[in-house]
């Protein structure tokens, strides 16, 4: 760039690319002075090197990763600076910066550009929409509120309604029961009665033909005792009881 039209240019401008850019390689070169000397310490307070023997090692070693660090961003900054000398500063062919052939830039023109009356309008407009959007929205909130809640209500009362009805059923089944173990006692009874009364109407009549003095008189040798009796009379009282 020395001595080309570029330079020239700047220097009408008192302006110097190289500056600048001596001026980012130092701050580089600070900055990663700073950083190892931080890390230095840091390391050497971790390890517990400080007065020891391994003191020097660390700063040995530091150094070496410092050398290694730097000479990396040197080749990349270098690559950097010969970057911006070729295409960064360098101006158009021709560019003269004494000629100044644009016309002033109208400071009315530059406030126009931000105000603009239907802009506003329009903005206002959306302002006032979305005012009543949520108007809506918080209306439609409530209502959705008051119908989760009458929602809520109304499952309660079922859930109410439903335990009731079960409970009542309940109950019908163990009213029905009752009333069955009821009525089988008493039909148990019943027939318990019947048989007892059976019984003892057939024991009667028994005993009524045995103290018949109607009746055959070869059948009147039953009451003295069987062991008398003759068994044609035994066939006869048999076959007799048989028919009753």
């Amino acid at each position: 760039m020395e001595g080309s039209e570029s330079e020239a240019a700047f220097n009408s401008l008192n302006l110097n690319p190289q500056l600048f850019i001596n001026d980012v390689l130092n701050v580089a070169d600070d900055l990663v002075d700073d950083a190892f000397d931080h890390f230095h310490q840091q390391a050497s307070t971790f390890l517990k090197t400080e007065g020891t023997d391994r003191a020097q090692d660390l700063s040995r070693g530091v150094d070496i990763i410092r050398k290694k660090v730097q000479s990396d961003l040197d080749k990349k900054l270098a690559v950097w600076e010969q970057y911006c000398l070729d295409y960064v500063f360098q101006v158009p062919e021709g560019f003269d910066p004494a000629k100044d052939d644009e016309p002033p830039v109208n400071a009315s023109l530059c406030q126009n550009a931000f105000v603009d009356a239907d802009l506003d309008a329009e903005l206002d407009l959306l302002r006032n929409e979305l005012t009543e959007v949520g108007k809506e929205n918080a209306a439609l909130n409530r209502e959705i509120q008051s119908l989760e809640g009458q929602s809520a209500s109304r499952d309660r009362c079922s859930a109410l309604v439903n335990a009731t009805l079960q409970q009542y059923d309940l109950n019908s089944y163990h009213e029905m029961f009752q009333e069955m173990v009821k009525t089988a006692s008493e039909l148990r009874m019943k027939v318990g009665k019947l048989q007892t009364e059976k019984t003892e109407e057939t024991e009667r009549l028994k005993i009524g033909w045995i103290n018949n003095e109607h009746r055959d008189p070869s059948v009147m040798e039953i009451r003295r005792g069987f062991c008398n009796a003759k068994l044609e009379d035994l066939e006869a009282f048999i076959a007799h009881m048989k028919n009753m």
